[in-house]
């Protein structure tokens, strides 16, 4: 009895050693310190190529597109290094355009520059746009997009890519849309931006390191 005793502590003690040495790394990850260059500053964005929503299908494209806001050097992971405080997609004379009509979107601001990852080989951080929130009107059809969008910033160039995956965005309200648009959806928005210190042609650029 005594020997049983004794072979149950060991193995409880040896699964209390395996599982803190599984558990102690996650718990104890660095904080990614995020330093932006120039730090504050403000910035502007003008869209590379065509900017895309595309809901079921449909797809809302703006050859026109532009942004400006705020970025600063910041610590944590995930970290709000940017915002956006103003966004305008298409423009008089050039509006955004689909199968449905023009398009026209008013965006809710800000929205968020989130940094996740940075590969220092490439100068590449990957994160999100955070805080999208934008009514779009398509002739009839109104309805409001709410979440989300994956993207990446590439400090060589100032390229703000966006890239969202299904899921990340989705359709919140929708009035005179029908099947077409239906509250539920999962819009998809692509597009890139050029990034800019504002009234310079200084790009700003965002390195992240672990202490």
């Amino acid at each position: 009895m005594k020997k049983t005793i004794r072979n149950l502590a060991v193995v409880t003690g040896a699964a209390a050693a395996a599982f803190a040495l599984t558990a102690g790394p996650a718990s104890a990850l660095p904080s990614t310190t995020w330093t932006v260059n120039p730090t504050p500053s403000t910035f502007t964005a003008t869209n590379s190529g065509n900017i895309v929503l595309s809901v079921n299908g449909i797809a809302m494209t703006c050859t026109t597109s532009g942004a400006s806001g705020s970025m600063a050097s910041a610590t944590g992971n995930p970290a709000t290094v940017g915002s956006i405080s103003a966004i305008n997609f298409g423009a008089t004379g050039s509006p955004c355009t689909s199968v449905l009509g023009n398009v026209t979107t008013v965006p809710t601001t800000p929205w968020t520059v989130v940094a996740q990852d940075y590969t220092a080989a490439t100068g590449v951080t990957k994160g999100y746009i955070g805080n999208v929130d934008a009514k779009v009107t398509v002739g009839a059809c109104v309805f409001r997009v709410t979440g989300k969008a994956s993207s990446t910033y590439t400090n060589s160039t100032g390229k703000l890519a966006v890239s969202s995956v299904t899921g990340e965005l989705n359709v919140v309200s929708s009035t005179n849309c029908g099947s077409a648009v239906p509250v539920g959806a999962k819009p998809i928005f692509t597009g890139a931006y050029l990034v800019k210190k504002t009234g310079t042609t200084v790009i700003p650029t965002i390195v992240g390191t672990n202490p």
